[in-house]
C-alpha cells in the first residue's frame, strides 16, 4: 500500500525491478503493512468469535456491554451498550485501557457511525455511595441496555450478569479483550465518562479532573488534601473519608447477602 491505498501490480513490479535503495525501503514498508493488516485481521476474527456464533444462529441484535470509572475517587460510573450489524469489523477496536485518548476518540466516532445502536448510561456519585460502586456499575449497565434504540436479543457483558434484564446474557471474563462488541462498549463508556469529567473540571476547578479523570493519582490526592472534598467526590471511598475526617465504613455485604435488587442495608458501606 502507498499512502493507505492498495499498490497496483504494475507499480509493485516496477519497484522490484528498481535497484535503488529507496525502492527497497518502499517494498519493505509495504511488506510490513501487509503483515500488520494480516495480523489485525486475525485478531479481529478472534474478537468476533462470540458474535459470529450468535449471528450465524440467527441472533442479529447482539449487544456488547461494559463499564468505566469503577476506581476513581470522584465522578459517576459510566457504561455503554453497542449493537453492530452482523459482519461488522472495525480495525483498532480493543480494550479501551490499551488505547490512548486520541485513538479512543477516533474509534468512538467510528463506532457510532458503524453501529446499529449505541447507548451510554451513568450511575451518579449519590448512587455509588448508597449501593456501592459494584452495584452502581451494574445499574449503569442496565441503563445503557435500556437506552438502546433497538431491543437487544442477546448481551455479551464484561465478566458480569445484569439483574432484572430479561435478555439472554453471556458474561465473558476479560471480555473487552475477547469481544469486539464489548471492546467497543468499553471505548464508548470511557470516552463518555472522560468528557463528563472535563465538564466537572470546569465546575470544580483545582482538582485536575480534566487530566486524571478522578483517579487516585498523587496530584489528585494532594488536591483533595488541600481543597477538601467536592460535591462529586465519592464519600464511600476510604481516601475521601480520610480527608473528611470520617471513620472507616464496615464492608459492604457480599452479593449473595444482598436482596434481589442489589440494595445494601443502610449500615453497610464500601470500605475500599
Amino acid at each position: 500500500m502507498v499512502e493507505g491505498r492498495p499498490l497496483d501490480e504494475a507499480t509493485e513490479a516496477a519497484l522490484r525491478a528498481d535497484p535503488r535503495a529507496g525502492a527497497r525501503v518502499i517494498l519493505d514498508a509495504i511488506a510490513r503493512r501487509r503483515f500488520d493488516n494480516r495480523s489485525e485481521g486475525q485478531r479481529l476474527r478472534k474478537m468476533l468469535r462470540h458474535e459470529n456464533l450468535l449471528w450465524s444462529a440467527g441472533v442479529v441484535r447482539v449487544a456488547g456491554v461494559d463499564e468505566a470509572g469503577m476506581s476513581p475517587l470522584a465522578g459517576p460510573v459510566a457504561a455503554a451498550a453497542v449493537i453492530f450489524v452482523p459482519g461488522s469489523r472495525i480495525p483498532g477496536v480493543d480494550d479501551s485501557k490499551k488505547l490512548d485518548a486520541a485513538e479512543r476518540d477516533r474509534l468512538a466516532a467510528e463506532i457510532k457511525r458503524t453501529a446499529l445502536a449505541v447507548s451510554v448510561g451513568f450511575a451518579d456519585v449519590e448512587e455509588i455511595d448508597t449501593i456501592n460502586v459494584y452495584w452502581a456499575g451494574l445499574l449503569a449497565m442496565r441503563r445503557a441496555v435500556d437506552g438502546l434504540s433497538l431491543r437487544a436479543q442477546h448481551l455479551l457483558i464484561d465478566g458480569r450478569r445484569i439483574r432484572d434484564v430479561p435478555i439472554p446474557q453471556q458474561p465473558i471474563v476479560k471480555g473487552d479483550c475477547k469481544s469486539l462488541s464489548i471492546a467497543a462498549a468499553s471505548i464508548l463508556a470511557k470516552t463518555a465518562r472522560d468528557a463528563l469529567m472535563q465538564r466537572l473540571d470546569a465546575q470544580h476547578p483545582g482538582y485536575g479532573f480534566a487530566k486524571h479523570k478522578g483517579y487516585p493519582v498523587r496530584e489528585h490526592l494532594l488536591a483533595l488534601k488541600r481543597l477538601g472534598a467536592s460535591p462529586v467526590h465519592r464519600r464511600s471511598f476510604a481516601p475521601v473519608r480520610s480527608i473528611l475526617g470520617l471513620p472507616p465504613l464496615p464492608p459492604w455485604p457480599k452479593p449473595h447477602e444482598r436482596g434481589d435488587h442489589g440494595h445494601a442495608s443502610s449500615a453497610a458501606r464500601l470500605e475500599d
